[in-house]
């Protein structure tokens, strides 16, 4: 066990070495550079592994091995650009990094001294200069809080978490507060839940300490089941003792003793992380019993599930950890007075938890001095679909979404219109074109029709079809229904039947309305979260596109072409050059015409495939 003294101690012999993370010289003059390589899932999943090995082999040739210092860091935020290799302390930023670029990295940039341009991100290149990557458009407009540390140091060594103040604010809470002052800078802050329901924080946390208890417990929430979402994923493998601290001090201010951190077994890389942070938190006294000498006591166990969205509700979530059925309960009486093991119980999900420490130690008033009134601080978003920009960004509250796509998205690619963005996922809502201004926060999202959700932003072009989005999300909802309540369990499953008919052409204008009153219904009496906001991807998708359903209904055709059953391919006869290309990948001989003559599709054999689509050299065949 380590007392705070030695925490300190390691702070001062880490931090220098770190320095270079940030621009500055290595004072130590043990590495001349550090080389940081995402290890995020998804670059570990391109191959980053292989540039890591590659890397330590090519060094090794130059006799550069004990010079140059190699991190798997957690993710840089810019998934689409995987394998990313940053090297400090020029922050030179090189993307999709192949083992073949390997070699030339090193032996240009790390033993010659020169940035290999043909391999940076192209917006670092500007001519002869190389700007900092924090210059970009994906990074200008970012503020990194709960991401701080995610893809700046090695996630299994807990010195280099200590080395940028980690733990510093458990000892701050531990020696110099009282747990009353502990709570009170949280709700100084206005840091509200990033879960989802947008709950304040500290509002949460008095409510379990004033109830009196022999046992109390902290959980957190890291079933992310949202289609898309990878925001407490990333958290977790870039920087999981975050979480840890901020348990520990969530427990010390409510009088709990014991944490359970509740992730899905599908996320295999934050679990080892995680397990590696605890018994590292463990072996240096900032988990267990007696911490730096206080007299305060607290662990944290794991929890696996094994993927049920519902459980991502918080009383769902507890019946899991018990052992039961993840099926939500009642409320009143809400888990801060009565949750896991009937006892009282704070539940935050990742997000949440990785701010708190930054709060304590740089007090509530700085949190709120970014964001809105209402929505003080940071999110981070999941950014994905027609996006340039595929990747992880954490903006301050009250950007507007055009900020989001067109400046850190990088806008839609291929030249095509913006038509819609989802927030929230199965549970927000489309904000369409129109929308595009509005201030990103808690209250706006719920006043045009959507909500913030855990983080979810999947942005939409002129191609897609908004019933099709609906009909997606419902689908995904009816699915994970744990179905103990008649409203979310029979309700959803005639609103995605609707959608199904109207989708295929079978629907009336009738539909419309039954839609809106079934979803009135659903949203008033299902139990949990899950039923109360599942139809409003159908609700704010008729809000601001009822023309596009009406298209289906009346015309029975699909304006965005994605419908199949309202779909035709059809040759272009101005386009038609005759080549016979198309007729022979046909898998169904629904294509005439002979060599030089212009062909026609037969429609009712034509299986829709788009494999005469994706053959055609002139672009002469199209859906309608």
């Amino acid at each position: 066990m380590k007392s705070l003294q030695e925490l300190k101690a390691i702070y001062e012999r880490m931090h220098p070495m770190m320095a270079v993370r940030g621009g500055g010289q290595d004072s130590t003059n043990t590495y001349e550079r550090h080389v940081l390589v995402c290890g995020g899932t998804g670059c570990i999943s391109s191959g980053c592994q292989k540039i890591v090995d590659a890397m330590h082999e090519e060094l090794k040739k130059h006799g550069k091995d004990e010079k140059v210092q190699i991190i798997k860091t957690g993710c840089f935020g810019l998934c689409a650009l995987g394998p990313i290799v940053i090297v400090y302390p020029e922050e030179s930023f090189y993307s999709m990094v192949t083992p073949e670029c390997v070699g030339k990295i090193v032996e240009g940039h790390l033993v010659g001294g020169n940035p290999v341009k043909e391999l940076l991100y192209e917006e670092t290149v500007k001519g002869d200069e190389i700007t900092s990557l924090s210059e970009t458009g994906f990074y200008k407009k970012q503020m990194r809080v709960s991401l701080r540390n995610c893809g700046v140091i090695d996630p299994e060594n807990i010195e280099e978490y200590i080395a940028y103040e980690g733990y510093a604010a458990l000892g701050k809470v531990l020696t110099e507060l009282k747990p009353p002052d502990v709570i009170q800078i949280i709700k100084d802050s206005g840091i509200r839940g990033r879960g989802g329901g947008g709950f304040p924080t500290g509002i949460k946390w008095g409510f379990a300490a004033m109830v009196e208890s022999d046992q109390k417990y902290i959980a957190c929430n890291a079933d992310e089941g949202d289609p898309g979402a990878f925001m407490d994923r990333s958290i977790l493998e870039g920087d999981p003792h975050s979480v840890l601290e901020a348990m520990a001090i969530a427990g010390y201010a409510i009088g709990a003793n014991r944490g359970f951190i509740y992730v899905r077994a599908e996320y295999p890389i934050a679990i080892d992380r995680l397990i590696i942070a605890i018994n590292q938190a463990r072996e240096y006294g900032v988990l267990g019993t007696n911490i730096f000498g206080t007299g305060f006591d607290f662990d944290v166990e794991l929890r696996l599930g094994a993927g049920a969205f519902v459980c991502g509700e918080e009383t769902a979530l507890i019946a899991s950890i018990e052992g039961f059925r993840g099926e939500p309960r009642p409320r009143p009486p809400f888990p801060a007075v009565k949750g896991l093991f009937g006892k009282p119980t704070v539940l935050n999900n990742v997000e949440t938890y990785a701010n708190i420490p930054q709060i304590i130690l740089k007090g509530g008033e700085w949190f709120k001095s970014f964001g809105t009134e209402k929505s003080a601080g940071t999110k981070v978003f999941a950014l994905g679909g027609k996006i340039k920009n595929i990747g992880l960004v954490e903006v301050p509250m009250g950007i507007t979404l055009r900020e989001i796509i067109e400046e850190i998205g990088g806008g839609i690619p291929d030249g095509k219109q913006f038509k819609a963005a989802q927030t929230g996922g199965p549970s927000g809502g489309c904000i369409p074109m129109s929308l595009i201004d509005t201030k990103i926060d808690y209250d706006n999202l719920l006043e045009i029709g959507s909500m913030m959700g855990s983080g979810g932003l999947i942005v939409m072009d002129e191609d897609n079809c908004m019933v099709d989005i609906a009909k997606f999300f419902l689908e995904f909802t009816v699915e994970e229904s744990c179905g103990k309540c008649t409203p979310c369990r029979v309700g959803t499953q005639r609103l995605y039947e609707m959608l199904e008919r109207i989708s295929e052409g079978k629907g009336c204008l009738e539909d419309i309305e039954k839609m809106k009153e079934l979803s009135a219904f659903i949203k008033e009496n299902s139990l949990c979260g899950l039923g109360q906001t599942a139809p409003n991807p159908v609700l704010s998708t008729l809000m601001y596109f009822e023309d596009e359903y009406k298209a289906h209904i009346l015309d029975k055709k699909c304006p965005a072409a994605v419908c199949e059953k309202l779909l035709s391919i059809v040759v272009v006869p101005e386009k038609c050059k005759g080549c016979t290309l198309c007729k022979r990948v046909c898998p169904v001989d629904c294509i005439i015409g002979e060599t030089k003559e212009i062909h026609v599709i037969e429609q009712d054999k034509c299986i829709k495939c788009g494999a005469c689509i994706d053959k055609c050299p002139f672009k002469a065949i199209i859906k309608q």
